[in-house]
């Protein structure tokens, strides 16, 4: 059996004898939409949208950053456009890309998320979470200090957009998300992250993961600050693994982002009998594995298929590295209650990320094939490989000949589920 997987912008060979018993994950048949132009300006001339902007307001579209492909080349010439029919014209309109506690975009990166010509058309400006004009609006209900980007919080108008899939500790990406963190300040970010820890004992909330909305505090806590800034309104995209548009999702920045949320579940949420000796997994290719902080999202997702002590293959390119300097750091320390302790007393955003990844080392054994150094990839309790095969015999080695597989082609986009995943 031979398999083609994505790593970084080209295809990579799987083979796998025919003994193994091999499952693909993968979602049903998608079918993109066959006339986007014409199924956004049907929203965008719909009720909801007219009535959301008035003539004479100052409105900030707020576009997620080069991490994040969400097809805005493509759906913002024609939000553009509509909103000069409605009487803003393009000097009144300002794009801020939602970076959270990213890397500042440079001019070419901003040109290739929304095309030339909306370039050429509006402001464009990366937010910054440390800029020293940002305006804090108060608390939400758990304590988180709600301090967002100046242009953001002075708009008449907000319109968000980006793509809703799942997120493995917000539940999901999209709609509120494009606020905290993707506009606020660091302290913001910092607090709301905190929310994945336990509060009353040790360990991760049980909630606060992929495909949970419900009861998940870091969703709710984001909502809550989303609530504080001027009047929104939701442009979203649901994705193919091939960065398709599936889907739009227009209208009330709450409801239709729930109804998103929805879609992506019939779309993207695999069921699974049982847990697998082996997993091969690939986020997808550029740009969900151009880190291992976005790659990490992919790792998270797979993991639910794993059996304890099983082996997983992940493939993941991380051409750009590791997605944050200070990352490495937290695989100081070796076992996961001294760095829960670390990240409680001074909690850092990559270090959940860094506790997320030894807690999944621990176990089971991870393959990473990427362009890491070996000596990164060791540092954070994982196993470096340099091809598939490599990976594949020692895997064979641990598991027998003939372990139970699944394949995961789109780890960033799929999420196996299974009973005992709550």
């Amino acid at each position: 059996m031979d398999f083609l997987l994505s790593y970084h912008q080209k295809k990579i060979g799987v083979h796998l004898p025919d003994e193994v018993p091999v499952v693909i994950l993968k979602p049903p048949e998608l079918i993109p939409i066959k006339d986007l132009a014409l199924s956004l300006r049907n929203a965008l001339t719909q009720e909801p949208f007219v009535n959301f902007l008035q003539k004479g307001d100052q409105v900030v579209v707020i576009v997620s950053d080069i991490t994040r492909y969400s097809g805005a080349e493509v759906f913002l010439p024609i939000l553009l456009n509509q909103a000069n029919k409605i009487g803003i014209p393009d000097k009144d309109i300002t794009i801020v890309f939602s970076l959270g506690i990213h890397r500042p975009m440079n001019q070419e990166e901003q040109i290739k998320v929304v095309g030339r010509e909306v370039a050429q058309r509006v402001k464009m400006e990366n937010h910054n979470a440390k800029a020293p004009d940002l305006v804090y609006l108060g608390k939400t209900s758990r304590g988180t200090p709600v301090i967002i980007n100046r242009r953001v919080a002075e708009a008449d108008k907000i319109i968000l957009t980006g793509t809703i899939g799942y997120h493995y500790l917000a539940g999901f990406g999209g709609g509120r998300k494009s606020v905290v963190p993707g506009v606020a300040g660091f302290e913001t970010c910092v607090a709301n992250h905190l929310l994945v820890l336990n509060p009353d004992y040790p360990g991760k909330h049980p909630r606060a993961r992929a495909g949970i909305l419900q009861g998940n505090p870091m969703h709710e806590d984001m909502v809550e600050a989303a609530g504080m800034i001027p009047p929104k309104f939701l442009l979203n995209t649901i994705l193919s693994p091939q960065y398709s548009i599936l889907q739009l999702v227009v209208g009330d920045w709450e409801n239709a982002f729930y109804q998103g949320c929805k879609i992506v579940d019939q779309f993207f949420r695999v069921p699974i009998e049982s847990q697998a000796d082996l997993v091969i997994v690939s986020c997808g290719g550029y740009p969900k594995d151009i880190n291992f902080i976005q790659a990490h999202k992919t790792f998270d997702h797979a993991f639910n298929a794993l059996k304890p002590g099983g082996v997983m293959i992940l493939i993941a390119a991380c051409t750009e590295g590791l997605g944050n300097p200070d990352f490495l750091n937290w695989f100081q320390f070796k076992e996961l209650e001294v760095m829960e302790e670390a990240l409680r007393s001074s909690f850092q955003i990559n270090g959940q990320t860094a506790y997320s990844t030894l807690l999944k080392a621990k176990v089971g054994k991870i393959f990473l094939l990427s362009e890491l150094p070996d000596e990164v990839v060791r540092t954070m309790g994982l196993t470096p490989v340099h091809s598939i095969s490599e990976a594949l015999t020692q895997a064979y080695r641990i598991l027998g000949d003939k372990p139970n597989t699944y394949l995961i082609p789109y780890g960033g986009a799929v999420l196996p589920w299974w009973g005992n995943v709550a």
